[in-house]
């Protein structure tokens, strides 16, 4: 039943890391099964949520480090009929889906999950659990048994260094 009242948040919060469903979906489950093996462990003074988010983000974390960058391509603009091109470039920029666009928002939220993977403990920690697991810092208090306002110093902390890091990258808006 646990599993069913979490699913969704915990999918959504390793989405946020991987950036794909399939990937994401992985790891939901690989997350579930890692805290069904330490349940022992879970002391249950705070939300099972906050615990299984944090088992989740932990996973992503380093199941995103592991991978190799990926390159899709799509079919060239000349192997395909006049028609289907004027068609195909019309729907993009009618729905808002601009290449270019697309690219570098994807390359910004590669950029952000890789910085952030490579954060130094407890930065990366509380980091990834407030903005991919969506905890309020009261929960990630709870779950990582940190006293809130050490939660909060490290969050201010971790943010300053992704800002130098994104920053230094070409990144900064």
């Amino acid at each position: 039943m646990l599993v069913e009242w979490e699913s969704a948040n915990v999918v959504r919060t390793c989405f946020r890391i991987l950036g794909t469903l399939p990937e994401a979906e992985d790891a939901a489950q690989e997350a579930f099964v890692i805290a069904y093996r330490a349940l022992g462990s879970w002391r249950g003074d705070g939300p099972f949520g906050a615990w299984i988010a944090r088992i989740a983000v932990r996973h992503s974390l380093r199941q995103a480090g592991r991978r190799k960058a990926l390159v899709r391509l799509e079919p060239s603009v000349s192997d395909r009929a006049p028609s289907e091109i004027v068609s195909l470039s019309a729907s993009r920029y009618a729905t808002g889906h601009d290449p270019a666009s697309l690219a570098i928002r994807r390359e910004r939220e590669a950029a952000v999950r890789s910085a952030v993977g490579r954060l130094e403990e407890p930065y990366r920690e509380v980091v990834a659990l407030r903005f991919f697991g969506e905890l309020s810092l009261a929960e990630i208090a709870v779950a990582s048994g940190r006293p809130l306002g050490t939660v909060k110093t490290h969050l201010h902390r971790g943010l300053r260094k992704l800002r130098e890091t994104l920053g230094a990258g070409g990144f900064e808006q």
